[in-house]
């Protein structure tokens, strides 16, 4: 069984292979010259001692800006998780408004990743449904951003075999975390704060003193109150605040060019819809 599985897995990994070179002629790109066939890597915490690196889950939503002021008043960078159709009153990421979101936080220095395109549960679908929803967020960041990811969260932190071979295809680690705010658990804000306090004790006691954490850009409470509070502890405690490839010493994007031109495949129209495969 485990070599038929295995089998299964090489084969889905060409044929994904093959189809993201397609793509990116589809779109005048060239793939890299690298043969990405290895399962993508898993992190959860970052490297580098005395950093933190604060991440954003769901977006591009309307309190990124305010997410995006308080950390740069903080002189901290901020790490977007951005999804391409979540739900949400206007969840197209091709709305001229979160297109502009997209291209915002770029500018100001904060590092741009994929969490897929409607943040649909990964471990239900096929090796095709899963490179269906990374490339549709990677075609879009490439078109408003002129950015190829280097790190893909998987909508609820769930992975799989076949979620790490496409992930590793694709040139992108799998990034989860190692705190998480509870910002969506229903707790209070009172709860919430406590939660970043005893993290930052636990993060004082280990070598290297570390924390990756998960928050949601879409809560107006997040944005508003947890944060100012998060960034005071944090410094406080002597954390350097910065993007998750800089906690990590990595690179934030496999390569880099010009933002395309809005036109008419800017739009979610016949892709899924939130939540669908």
């Amino acid at each position: 069984m485990l070599s038929s599985l295995f089998c299964i897995l090489t084969l889905a990994t060409s044929l994904v292979a093959g189809s993201l070179d397609g793509e990116l002629s589809s779109l005048n790109i060239r793939s890299s010259p690298l043969h990405r066939r290895a399962a993508a890597q898993v992190v959860t915490k970052c490297t580098k001692d005395k950093t933190a690196a604060l991440t954003f889950d769901d977006g591009p939503f309307v309190y990124l800006y305010d997410i995006s002021k308080t950390l740069l008043a903080a002189g901290a960078k901020g790490t977007f998780f951005f999804n391409g159709n979540n739900f949400g009153a206007a969840p197209c990421i091709y709305n001229e408004d979160n297109a502009k979101r997209v291209k915002y936080a770029l500018d100001k220095g904060h590092q741009i990743a994929s969490h897929t395109w409607s943040h649909a549960h990964l471990t239900n679908l096929t090796a095709d449904q899963v490179h269906n929803q990374m490339w549709l967020v990677e075609e879009a960041l490439i078109k408003i951003a002129g950015v190829m990811p280097a790190y893909m969260r998987p909508p609820y932190g769930e992975y799989n075999n076949i979620v790490r071979e496409v992930s590793g295809v694709r040139g992108q680690t799998i990034a989860n975390w190692d705190f998480d705010s509870g910002d969506t658990w229903g707790i209070t804000m009172d709860a919430q704060k406590k939660r970043y306090t005893d993290a930052i004790a636990e993060a004082l006691k280990k070598s290297p003193k570390t924390i990756l954490t998960l928050n949601h850009e879409v809560h107006q409470q997040t944005a508003q109150v947890l944060l100012p509070f998060a960034i005071k502890a944090l410094q406080d405690a002597g954390f350097k605040l910065v993007t998750l490839a800089e906690c990590l010493g990595k690179t934030p994007y496999q390569w880099t060019q010009a933002p395309g031109t809005r036109d008419a495949t800017w739009t979610c129209a016949g892709k899924p819809g939130p939540g669908q495969p």
